[in-house]
């Protein structure tokens, strides 16, 4: 199991009132929301392995030099060295060393690399996984990793944790109308303003599940447009006016599956009594409460 961590801490930092707090006065509802996440999914799903992936750099330079606008609402400061600093509010903000503790006190490794999103270490661990493989998130650009044959889906949490969908080749062609290998260019096509991806002009959701049903995929879809067959001349001229971004897009648009990540030990094991006890005294440091508890008893399982 996969965690697209920060989309989670996020969800659970509105997810739980902000009155929760430590003694200090620091807010921890994110970090009990996610130790609360963590023992569901646990329970529920049954991974024998469990890794965080981690946002090391959260809007990587290469994809802003191919896309300006690439996340560019969220910069709330310029670093020239990089990374840029992200609208995050102070009161996650604060909490963000904390769930660090609470993930490594339950052996929960960590995994980040330099220059490369969370996306992009879920994407080379489920790619180079000998097991199958469930990634939890929150973000639909991952539903181009889902794969039946090798047993990779998405646990959705779009819905919220009480409605968890889990995403196959399946339901991904019911919903969209695609399969799970063009979702990738589909989601190109689309644009996603959260992201800053403008997308083709006037192609939305329907028209793009549509040129991919008629001509596979991006590439095939450009040289039709080109010839000016299979699609409506406005379609066309669309996807002809939108060339400079469909030149770069697809590589930011693509999670990487290439990253050298060496050996990960994310298999999960009951913790012993040392590592018991220091968990629970960082959840009384903390105030994180049975939220801890309960995240020790489901890797007890």
């Amino acid at each position: 199991m996969l965690l697209d961590t920060a989309s989670l801490y996020f969800r659970a930092f509105y997810g739980v009132p902000d009155t929760v707090r430590a003694a200090d006065g620091t807010p921890v509802n994110a970090a009990r929301g996610l130790l609360d996440m963590i023992a569901k999914l646990v329970t529920t799903y049954e991974p024998t392995h469990l890794v965080a992936c981690w946002d090391d750099d959260w809007r990587p330079q290469w994809r802003v030099d191919l896309i300006p606008s690439y996340k560019a609402h969220r910069v709330v400061e310029v670093v020239a060295a990089g990374p840029d600093v992200e609208e995050v509010p102070d009161p996650l903000e604060a909490q963000v060393p904390v769930i660090r503790e609470e993930l490594s006190a339950l052996g929960i490794p960590i995994v980040g690399a330099a220059e490369h999103e969370a996306d992009d270490v879920i994407g080379s661990l489920a790619t180079q996984s000998a097991m199958p493989v469930d990634i939890v998130t929150g973000d639909r650009d991952l539903f181009q990793l889902v794969d039946d044959a090798r047993e990779v889906r998405v646990i959705s949490t779009v819905k919220g944790m009480s409605k968890l969908e889990v995403m196959t080749e399946g339901v991904i062609l019911e919903r969209y109308g695609i399969r799970a290998d063009q979702y990738a260019d589909f989601a190109t096509l689309r644009g996603d303003a959260s992201d800053g991806l403008p997308g083709v002009a006037g192609v939305g959701e329907k028209t793009a599940a549509t040129l991919l049903a008629a001509h596979g995929d991006l590439a095939a879809i450009r040289s039709a447009a080109a010839e000016g067959a299979g699609m409506t001349k406005g379609q066309a001229a669309k996807v002809l006016a939108a060339a400079p971004y469909l030149d770069v897009a697809p590589r930011v648009v693509a999670v990487v599956r290439d990253l050298a990540l060496g050996d990960v030990d994310g298999e999960l094991r009951p913790l012993d009594e040392a590592r018991r006890t220091a968990a629970l005294e960082l959840a009384e440091r903390w105030n994180l409460g049975t939220s801890m508890a309960r995240a020790i008893d489901a890797l007890d399982r």
